[in-house]
């Protein structure tokens, strides 16, 4: 009962509910039926307090549930910036990837969380690390994203870091070609800037 009851602590944000279930003998990595664990469950939800009670506790960040995410690799889809920094404590794996191949990095930049982008890079994530669509941060960023402010600083952000601005996708379009195709006048200016063809 007591793995239970940390689990739903651990969704609902009850930081204190966690603690006590973990004093009541739950299990730290016990899961629910989908495969997740009290961290993923908190993580996922954003719940900050309660994964630093979690991480604190020894929670492994890279435990994996039945769809391969963890609550490391979570974090890149909700770009929960302060859960991120929960969890560096815990030292996650910034090469783990989910079943998609995207590493943390990538869902970031898809969906635009550039602050998120910020702080990830600062995790020794690989920048041009590709998926299985053979897709890097920098094309997610130019090709799900619609050249507004956000994706034009997530595309400044990981030219800082060093990527490779002229790695083209699995159908050998490169990231400049992308850009002009959708208009996205700034971001290909950036992307000359830096050397791209």
């Amino acid at each position: 009962m007591n793995d239970e009851e940390l689990l739903t602590a651990a969704a609902k944000g009850d930081a204190a509910a966690v603690r006590d279930a973990l004093q009541a003998g739950a299990s730290l990595e016990a899961r629910d039926g989908r495969g997740r664990t009290a961290l993923l469950l908190a993580a996922a939800a954003d719940h900050v307090e309660t994964a630093e009670v979690l991480v604190k506790a020894g929670a492994d960040p890279d435990a994996r549930d039945h769809r391969g995410d963890s609550a490391f690799l979570v974090t890149g889809m909700t770009g929960g910036v302060a859960m991120l920094r929960a969890l560096l404590p815990a030292r996650p794996d910034p090469s783990q990837a989910n079943r998609d191949g995207d590493v943390a990095l990538i869902p970031a930049c898809e969906r635009g969380h550039a602050g998120y982008v910020r702080a990830v890079l600062e995790t020794g994530v690989e920048v041009d690390h590709a998926n299985r669509h053979g897709r890097t941060g920098l094309l997610e960023a130019i090709t799900a994203g619609d050249g507004s402010r956000p994706y034009r600083e997530i595309v400044e952000l990981l030219i800082g870091a060093g990527a490779d601005v002229n790695r083209a996708d699995r159908d050998g379009v490169p990231p400049l070609r992308h850009a002009l195709d959708r208009g996205q006048r700034e971001i290909a200016d950036l992307l000359r800037a830096a050397g791209a063809r």
